[in-house]
Parts: C-alpha cells; sequence; structure tokens
C-alpha cells in the first residue's frame, strides 16, 4: 500500500485534479468546475496527495442532510493501492460527522469495478437513471449508503 496524505481540496490541487478528472472520465468536469466547487458552501472535496502528487479525490455536495457523491478518481498509475477505499471512507466519515443520514450517486451500470468498490463500503442497488450518460446513453445506476434511521428499515 502506498503512503500518502488526505487533505481537503485546494487552490494548488486543481490542476492536478482536472488532469485526473480528465484521464477517468468520457465526459470530463472542466477546470472552472473544479475552480467553482472551491467556492460552493455544498461541496466537500477531499485529495490523496503524496510528496505534492495528487494522487485521486473525491467529492461530495452536502443538501440538506444527504450526501450526493460527485465524483471519485484515482490516477490510473497509482490503483488498486488503497487510494480509492480511502477517499471513500473520507467522504463517509465527513458525511456522519456532519450528521447526515446517507450518502448517494450514481455510476454507470458498465463500470463494474467501481461498482464492486461501492458495494465493499456498503452502498447498495436503489434504482436505474436510464440514458444517464450524454456520450453513450448508458444508463446510470443509483447507489446508496444509509446510517440509519427509519429509512435503513425498507432496504
Amino acid at each position: 500500500m502506498m503512503d500518502f496524505n488526505i487533505e481537503y481540496m485546494a487552490r494548488k490541487h486543481l490542476r492536478q485534479i482536472h488532469t485526473i478528472e480528465s484521464d477517468c472520465f468520457a465526459i470530463p468536469w472542466n477546470y472552472e468546475s473544479f475552480e467553482e466547487e472551491l467556492k460552493n458552501p455544498l461541496a466537500i472535496y477531499v485529495v490523496a496527495v503524496a510528496d505534492g502528487e495528487v494522487l485521486g479525490f473525491a467529492g461530495m455536495h452536502h443538501i440538506i442532510d444527504e450526501g450526493h457523491i460527485t465524483n471519485v478518481a484515482v490516477c490510473e498509475k497509482s490503483r488498486r493501492q488503497g487510494i480509492g477505499d480511502t477517499l471513500i471512507n473520507e467522504l463517509i466519515n465527513i458525511a456522519m460527522n456532519e450528521g447526515m443520514s446517507g450518502l448517494t450517486l450514481e455510476v454507470r451500470m458498465g463500470n463494474k469495478e467501481a461498482i464492486k468498490l461501492y458495494g465493499k463500503h456498503g452502498f447498495v442497488f436503489e434504482g436505474i437513471r436510464k440514458n444517464y450518460y450524454a456520450d453513450t446513453k448508458e444508463d446510470a445506476i443509483i447507489m446508496w449508503k444509509r446510517f440509519g434511521g427509519l429509512r435503513d428499515e425498507k432496504a
């Protein structure tokens, strides 16, 4: 396992985050979108850093009492070293500490690796968004991780 630290996203990370985003996603966010997230009071982003190099990042929006994971990405050379696990755990811990009732996300139906990773962290399938991705019209799987209360009983 690689040695790295988790930090909150800052302006100094944006160029590297944008590069990772562009390498990982068919429809990447632009640089300005990440700049705007720094100003967004609902946005919470964490970054895995080793020796000043961004290895991965994860973000969510805190909306009312829920968290919506916006993106999780790890640079290709740093995958399978626990970085994605650590980033997701960090978002879960932040969400619980902030009193959120749970976390939700959308993931491409064909992204089996990501679906497996989220499942490992307790996220479960709760629905499908048809034709969600503009580039391929691929469906998105909606996944949730709930932290307690009455909603857990339906699962």
